[in-house]
């Protein structure tokens, strides 16, 4: 059984989610001079559900690296990635974090009016010698049209940058949804009925897991 697991990505809105089910983590976060932006390249004519599994694998066992170097006592580790995805889109499904304003403006135009998918890898590494369990959760969400100033104006809260699809749910982005079909906090980028599937399976000891200390 295990108290605590550690948490391999800085996202703020996964931090926010294992707190919200009463999981206790710490950070395995990359060190400032490790490489994780190659992890995240697309490979060409590469799938969605294909590129973010196999992103979070990579991030899996670049943290298991991380975890050996730094000696640290064994807990499992935790990893996710998530992805939108606009099936048939001519440019190649996936849409990933905006390069800057004009590849922003650029997203949500695409997105505009349309349903999306997104797509939420995790993975669970349970011990230092297995291969991590995972699962990839996908949910539909519908763009309302949006107008030229709602675009801008939502590029200027600089929200849009740094979230695969240039939109977080959690903020403003959420005036631009008219519905979504699945995970909320899939969305989010922690599906929390998958993950917590994943933590039982573990023994990781939380207010709602199967494991009893």
């Amino acid at each position: 059984m295990f108290p605590y697991i550690y948490l391999a990505s800085q996202s703020p809105r996964r931090q926010e989610l294992l707190k919200q089910i009463g999981v206790k983590y710490e950070m395995l976060a990359p060190a400032p001079g490790e490489d994780t932006e190659s992890i995240e390249a697309i490979h060409p004519n590469e799938k969605a559900h294909d590129y973010v599994k196999r992103v979070t694998l990579a991030k899996s066992a670049a943290a298991l690296e991380r975890h050996i170097e730094r000696a640290l006592p064994w807990a499992p580790i935790l990893c996710a990635d998530t992805t939108v995805s606009l099936p048939g889109h001519i440019g190649g499904e996936i849409l990933g974090k905006p390069f800057d304003a004009i590849d922003a403006d650029r997203i949500l135009k695409l997105l505009s009016g349309k349903t999306h998918q997104v797509l939420t890898a995790i993975a669970l590494r349970i011990s230092r010698t297995s291969e991590p369990v995972s699962a990839v959760q996908i949910s539909e969400v519908t763009f309302a049209k949006l107008s030229e100033d709602q675009i801008t104006k939502y590029i200027a809260s600089g929200e849009a940058f740094g979230k695969a699809g240039a939109y977080g749910i959690q903020g403003l982005g959420s005036v631009l949804i008219e519905s979504i079909t699945g995970s909320y906090s899939g969305i989010m980028g922690l599906p929390l009925a998958e993950t917590s599937q994943l933590l039982n399976l573990a023994q990781v000891v939380y207010p709602l897991s199967t494991t009893h200390e």
